[in-house]
């Protein structure tokens, strides 16, 4: 027969069963509002951190713009500033090659002024003078050594500038350099994106960098460096000014001194063609004086040679007369008058023999006199010879400068002027 078989374990109520299935529903609902709760509370979560991170990503993005405008801005400030320092360490180095050019030019000036004090030393005996033409030489030297010696000066002071300027333009580059270098990585850094295929985690990414400096002192540092340049730059522009004028004053005042010098000069040359036509005229008149007196010597001579005969004629009447025999040995008249005549004619000849030593004296002085103005001319046509070569030497100032090769660098200069004591004139 059959047996019931029943299934061991706990046997539940209907209640139980009834309660067991209410509070599963109950857990049911109540897990599905905390779940409910949960996605609204994430969703909104989501929603807000989603946009707080689109709105820090468009800040920070923001920022970068910002920060790559401003410095852009000062690149290119950079930029404009190292062309002024390019195009003013250009024009310096010209006006610094200009004055040294004016100073080279000035060593032929002060060639030819020494020159023409040499050949001036060649002059002879009396003009051998201190006269106006080499006191504007000795000045003229003066001139050029001052003017000189100032464009030197203004050649150190454009060198030192130029040092100052390139210096700054080191300085400016290279604050130039970083900032392109820094806008390439804030640029880069703008073209990140989620997306992109090199964003990784890095350690420890909010450190402060060793070397980081506060904003205010990244710009004071690049209004420094453009402030100095700038600074450099107008003070090389003032100092080109003053290289200009500097160069236009000399050349003025050695133009005034040569001036002053050729104008002495040329009246020196004057005075001295005045001197030798006085002199010539003196030497044609001397030589007619000569001619006339030679001449006059010779009449003397002549008319000497006469009354010596006219007296041997007298000394031979009275001596015949002497043998008048007897009585006929009287003094008559014609005794006196030989007599009288011997004595007229002894004076006559002594008269004349004076008169031909006193004009062989003066023949002689003229001689001498003729002698001292021929030297004289010479000494004058020398001198005038040696002021004309230096006019000719002085053409040289006239010629462009570019013509003439310096003799020896303009700065390591050496010469040998003459001594004061060969500058002295007699």
């Amino acid at each position: 027969m059959a047996s019931l078989s029943v299934k061991p374990g706990q046997r539940f109520t209907l209640p139980d069963w009834q309660n067991n299935s209410i509070l599963i529903s109950a857990d049911a609902e109540q897990q599905r509002y905390n779940s409910h709760h949960i996605r609204q509370e994430g969703r909104a979560l989501r929603n807000e951190t989603g946009n707080q991170a689109r709105w820090d990503e468009q800040n920070s993005r923001t920022h970068l713009k910002d920060r790559i405008a401003c410095v852009d801005k000062w690149r290119e400030a950079l930029a404009r500033c190292l062309t002024e320092i390019d195009l003013e360490i250009d024009a310096l180095t010209k006006v610094k090659e200009a004055a040294e050019n004016a100073i080279q030019a000035k060593n032929l000036c002060l060639d030819v002024a020494i020159e023409c004090l040499t050949l001036r030393e060649s002059r002879r005996d009396i003009d051998v003078v201190r006269d106006p033409v080499e006191e504007e030489l000795l000045r003229e030297v003066q001139v050029i050594e001052k003017t000189k010696k100032e464009l030197q000066q203004r050649v150190d002071d454009a060198f030192r500038q130029l040092c100052l300027l390139k210096e700054a333009r080191q300085q400016v580059i290279s604050d130039h350099k970083h900032k392109v270098e820094a806008l390439e990585l804030d640029r880069q850094c703008m073209s990140f994106n989620p997306t992109s295929g090199n964003i990784s985690f890095k350690v420890n990414p909010t450190r402060i960098p060793d070397g980081s400096t506060a904003l205010s002192e990244w710009e004071q540092n690049s209004r420094c460096n453009k402030e100095r340049a700038e600074a450099e730059i107008k003070a090389s522009v003032d100092l080109r000014g003053a290289i200009t004028l500097s160069i236009a004053q000399t050349n003025n005042e050695l133009d005034a001194q040569r001036i002053a010098t050729e104008f002495a000069l040329r009246k020196r040359m004057r005075d001295m063609e005045a001197a030798l036509n006085e002199l010539r005229w003196q030497e044609q008149n001397t030589l007619d004086e000569i001619a006339e007196m030679e001449e006059e010597i010779r009449q003397l001579e002549e008319d000497i040679r006469k009354r010596t005969l006219d007296l041997k004629v007298a000394h031979t009447r009275l001596e015949t007369r002497t043998y008048r025999p007897h009585i006929e040995l009287c003094r008559d008249q014609a005794q006196y008058g030989l007599t009288d005549e011997v004595q007229q004619l002894e004076g006559i000849i002594r008269a004349l023999q004076q008169k031909r030593t006193e004009s062989q004296d003066a023949l002689d002085a003229l001689y001498r006199q003729l002698h001292r103005i021929r030297t004289d001319i010479g000494y004058k046509t020398n001198s005038l010879q040696l002021d004309n070569k230096c006019m000719d030497t002085r053409r040289k100032l006239v010629v462009s400068v570019e013509k003439f090769e310096p003799e020896v660098d303009a700065v390591n200069r050496t010469r040998d002027l003459p001594r004061k004591s060969q500058l002295e004139l007699a």
